[in-house]
């Protein structure tokens, strides 16, 4: 078995927008403190366009990007859900299906308690 498909599967990427570049460097620290994932990426703002309460809202946003092991990824949301600043934020995990072998496994090894 190569070591991409041994990987694959086992890795997660997950983002969450946040309001203030503060509030999203602050999430950022908690999730890589905590060991809840290797690396978390904070984005310049993004405009996001959607509905909220029957109203359609176009808000400037920073985008995180967090790469974590799988197993992390439940702990990882509980954390994110208790100390986003928004009612309903969004925290939405895609699988990496591949990668550099050497990174995937660094990945893990910084996710581990």
């Amino acid at each position: 078995m190569s070591e991409e498909r041994e990987h694959a599967g086992a890795h997660v990427r997950v983002e969450t927008t946040s309001d203030t570049r503060e509030s999203a460097d602050d999430l950022a620290r908690s999730v890589v403190d905590r060991r809840l994932v290797a690396c978390a990426q904070v984005e310049e703002p993004i405009t996001s366009y959607y509905r909220w309460e029957g109203e359609i809202c176009a808000d400037r946003e920073w985008r995180v990007v967090m790469k974590t092991a799988r197993d992390r990824l439940p702990d990882l949301v509980e954390h994110l859900r208790s100390v986003h600043g928004y009612d309903v934020p969004e925290i939405v995990a895609v699988p990496v299906e591949g990668g550099n072998p050497g990174y995937l496994d660094w990945l893990v090894e910084e996710t581990r308690p």
